[in-house]
């Protein structure tokens, strides 16, 4: 294999979202159409037993740092709970340290307010969505996957086309302007689909109507969509003969959402889930177990080649810096490991090892038996069933009572990785106030502890908000707080409808004050008819707190926590 650091390797990194290990035709998917990525997965060296957590977000912060979601602070997807930490060492800083170009172009999900927004963390081109998906409540207002407004490194701009097409049109107009300066590039392309709502034109969605077996047809039609795109991205590497040296991965962030239905025990009942137990959010192996391909032709990785070692998301990191000759990050400690030495037909199998999966969607920390322990072929579900993954891989047989021994020693261990971890879940990454880097900064009712908003159409339904966010003010000031219903770019007053979006039945709001709490300074002002916020200014001091921002009714009382709180230091 060629790391010559005289001529760096470019790499492009496809995570899509959603999409399970079933969910192509060349890992035995009898009904989808894929064939750009049955070619991709044909020349590449495929990683059969590579896992990632069962939610977007903790695999995206764990492949970004090399650490579990555990550690880095982003284990849930909302909540406050789906943020990295300040202090982690991302992979696009690593790349850019070593002189790569950066750029991220999709979905980030790991913070949207300075210092946790891509641009902060690494990457020098941005230009994606908000939040975990289109059309969610970070997200700008309306968005739809068709012709919406993204973000490039922070400000809004408006696209035409759908939002697939977009990140891969940008990404290889990107790669063209690094190849034009001879830069070595990192193209992190992070689909948001074919992640919920299933949205994508009817020309995709159309050949899967009528199957029983598909249950969403438009989900399949979002992947053949990817699929097309993955094509185009193909042909342009080797239009410009960027394809020997360029490193091309493919990889989804967790198991299916749409390619098939289960029963209560988690069995697949119909669709397709290449036997497997579980899907997004399980820590069965349909929940974890996701494709992986790697091609690199003058790195040797090519001809299609099955790599049989277990393998997991928190490795990427260590396995890029060694692989491409990266200057590692001082003073960090992965708890992934590089798999090089697995690169190849015929490596040695790895010692093995325990890796660790943890679930949960809620602002306490996750529950001590949502997970799944693996070594080598052994699954240890939820603390107390025992699965042979060679033997039994739609884990249907619970052998622990056969193997209790093995049993005893997988729980000890992964009562041993508890004991490291269940402190450090319980802290929270604070959103940043008074930041020059970003002044005003706006909170949203998605980062909010406890009764969060997922859409906006759920803000449309005025879905209860329980308006308390983990902040941290950064220095001693006045700063102005403006409480709102509504997200700036509509400029619609607190008490007014939303026009021509037909997403829901519009609730109304009328509230008679406002008022923040945030340690021992509490305001409230009185909230008139056709104002579009609620304006309050207060002296706060530096430090870390909950901030409380509510409307209140008529008595007094609590109406409904703001969804939106710009927040400016003056």
């Amino acid at each position: 294999m060629n790391s010559d650091p005289a001529k760096k390797p470019n790499v492009i990194l496809i995570m899509t979202d959603d999409q399970g290990y079933g969910d192509l035709a060349c890992t035995g998917n009898p009904w989808i159409n894929t064939p750009n990525i049955d070619r991709l997965h044909g020349d590449s060296y495929r990683l059969t037993d590579f896992h990632v957590a069962p939610l977007c977000t903790p695999t995206r912060g764990g492949m970004m740092t090399g650490r579990y979601p555990a550690r880095n602070g982003a284990w849930a997807t909302a909540w406050g709970r789906s943020i990295l930490r300040a202090d982690q060492v991302l992979m696009p800083e690593v790349f850019r340290a070593s002189g790569y170009a950066t750029g991220l172009f999709g979905k980030w999900h790991l913070g949207d307010s300075y210092p946790y927004r891509p641009q902060d963390r690494g990457f020098e081109k941005v230009v994606a969505h908000r939040g975990g998906g289109v059309g969610q409540v970070p997200d700008f207002w309306g968005n739809s996957y068709f012709d919406d407004t993204y973000f490039h490194n922070g400000d809004p701009v408006e696209h035409n086309g759908y939002c697939t097409d977009v990140w891969f049109d940008e990404a290889m107009a990107y790669i063209r302007e690094n190849k034009d300066a001879d830069r070595p590039f990192f193209c992190y392309l992070a689909t948001n689909a074919p992640h919920d709502p299933y949205r994508v034109a009817d020309r995709y969605a159309a050949p899967y109507r009528g199957n029983p077996e598909i249950a969403n047809p438009e989900f399949y039609g979002m992947i053949t969509n990817i699929d097309e795109n993955v094509g185009r991205l193909e042909g342009m590497l080797q239009e410009t003969g960027l394809a020997e040296n360029t490193v091309l991965i493919f990889m989804t962030d967790n198991g299916t959402s749409g390619g098939m239905q289960m029963d209560e025990d988690e069995f697949c009942v119909s669709g397709y889930n290449a036997g497997m137990r579980g899907r997004k959010a399980s820590v069965y192996e349909g929940g974890h177990r996701v494709p992986f391909f790697i091609r690199w032709p003058q790195g040797g990785m090519q001809g299609g080649v099955d790599i049989p070692s277990p393998a997991n998301y928190i490795d990427l990191l260590p396995t890029f810096i060694e692989l491409f000759g990266l200057e590692p990050p001082a003073d960090t400690a992965f708890d992934g490991q590089s798999f090089r030495a697995q690169l190849s037909p015929d490596a040695p199998a790895p010692e093995e090892r325990n890796i660790f999966v943890n679930f949960r969607q809620n602002t306490e920390p996750p529950r001590k038996w949502d997970t799944s322990m693996m070594r080598g072929p052994w699954r240890l579900v939820k603390g107390r069933e025992l699965y042979h993954i060679g033997e039994d891989p739609g884990q249907r047989k619970d052998v622990a009572a056969e193997h209790p021994e093995l049993a005893a020693q997988m729980l000890a261990d992964y009562e041993a990785y508890w004991a490291e971890v269940e402190e450090g879940l319980k802290v929270f990454c604070p959103l940043y106030l008074g930041c020059p880097e970003e002044n005003p900064v706006r909170l949203d009712a998605m980062d909010v502890m406890g009764d969060m908003v997922w859409r906006q159409e759920n803000i449309i339904r005025a879905q209860t908000c329980s308006g308390r966010w983990n902040v941290k003010v950064v220095a001693d000031g006045k700063y102005r707080f403006k409480l709102q219903r509504w997200p700036e770019e509509l400029d619609l007053s607190i008490d007014a409808p939303v026009a021509n979006d037909d997403r829901a039945p519009c609730e109304i709001i009328a509230p008679s004050a406002a008022k923040i709490r945030l340690g021992d300074v509490e305001a409230t002002v009185p909230v008139k008819s056709g104002e579009v916020f609620a304006e309050i200014t207060a002296e706060l001091k530096a430090g870390e707190d909950v901030l409380e921002a509510y409307f209140l009714d008529e008595a007094g009382q609590l109406l409904q926590g703001a969804y939106y709180v710009y927040i400016e230091r003056l």
